[in-house]
Formats: structure tokens, C-alpha cells, sequence
């Protein structure tokens, strides 16, 4: 029963993601999406777009890492794409979050989720260079579905998202070229600032 007991205790703790509010709002701009809601949307693009992958992946562990890789932000909180000062501890923050929540866990599955968590942190197999591609597409879509409000809201330059997404399409590079057109189109309409051009 302690394993049972250990794997129920996470699970009660996790819950706290549904806590963890986003800068990102729902498709429909009625509030922003949380931490949770962000991870099981994730799951199911990544179910669906696995195909445009610039390699083969293996797409339940790809999942794996999108579940739980938002975990941390219940101790470490969420911070936002483009607060540079928030960078600053970031890494540190989330590391002591991760020592401290998946080793809740028995022993054999918080090794293996901590070390998950962590691949998807260095973005160098493919599963984690597509698992980033997806944390990055995923809120731009719903930026552009929103009218651009979160954008709007923060004034977000192109050259900002230009910066974040350096490595987005080294999970996919079809994913990207189709995310950039929804980045121009949003360009033209006002919702992103035009400080440079896109391509």
C-alpha cells in the first residue's frame, strides 16, 4: 500500500496545476487557460500532428514529457514567455520544484519522470525538440484564435516570438512554416508589433 499511497499523494498534489493560471487565453477569450488545460491540449495536438515531426518520434513519451513538464509551476509558478527579469531565476525555481514534486513519487517512477522533465528541458532528442515545438505552437494558436488579445495586451514584437521560437522548428519545420503565416496575418491586423520582418 506505501507505493499506492506515494502515487495518490502525487496525483492530489498535481491538481494544483489546474491552479496555475497562464497569460494565454481560450480560444474563445473568455479567460486565460490554465496550467493544466495547456498540457492536455498539448497532448492531444501532439497525438494528432506527430505526422509533420522532422523525425520519427515516439509519440507516447513525446505526450509523457508535454504532461508533465508544467508540473513544476506549482512551486515555481508560471513565467510568462517574454518576462526577461522571470527568466533570471527560472531554471532554478523549476529545478527545486522537480526535486521537491516528482519525488513524491516511488522511487523507480520519479527518477524516470525527473529525467523526463529533464530531457525536455535540454530540447536534444527528437521527442523533446517536437514536445517544445508543441509548447510553443500551442499558445500561438490561441493567441491568433483570441484575435491576438494576449499579444495585444503585452504589446509583443515579432522579434520577440522570433527569439522564442530559435529552436521551434527543429521539431518541425512544416509546423513552422504554417505557424509563420498565422504570425503574418497577425502582423498585418495589428495584433503583434512589426519591429522587424518576419522572414
Amino acid at each position: 500500500m506505501e507505493r499506492l499511497d506515494k502515487q495518490f499523494e502525487f496525483f492530489r498534489e498535481i491538481d494544483k496545476e489546474k491552479e496555475i493560471t497562464r497569460h494565454t487565453f481560450l480560444a474563445d477569450a473568455t479567460r486565460r487557460e490554465n496550467d493544466a488545460e495547456h498540457a492536455w491540449h498539448m497532448a492531444v495536438m501532439t497525438l494528432l500532428l506527430s505526422e509533420y515531426a522532422n523525425e520519427e518520434i515516439d509519440v507516447l513519451k513525446t505526450i509523457t514529457m508535454l504532461l508533465i513538464h508544467d508540473i513544476v509551476e506549482i512551486d515555481a509558478g508560471d513565467t510568462y514567455a517574454y518576462d526577461e527579469k522571470g527568466k533570471e531565476t527560472q531554471a532554478e525555481r523549476e529545478e527545486m520544484a522537480a526535486q521537491r514534486i516528482f519525488h513524491m513519487l516511488p522511487k523507480d517512477q520519479a527518477e524516470k519522470l525527473y529525467d523526463l522533465w529533464h530531457e525536455f528541458e535540454a530540447q536534444e532528442t527528437p521527442e523533446a525538440k517536437f514536445a517544445r515545438c508543441m509548447d510553443n505552437i500551442q499558445p500561438m494558436m490561441l493567441n491568433d484564435a483570441s484575435n491576438g488579445l494576449a499579444w495585444e495586451e503585452n504589446q509583443v514584437k515579432i522579434s520577440q516570438i522570433l527569439k522564442r521560437n530559435e529552436r521551434t522548428a527543429l521539431g518541425s519545420q512544416k509546423l513552422w512554416d504554417y505557424m509563420k503565416g498565422i504570425l503574418q496575418r497577425n502582423m498585418e491586423e495589428g495584433h503583434i508589433v512589426e519591429d522587424q520582418k518576419l522572414i
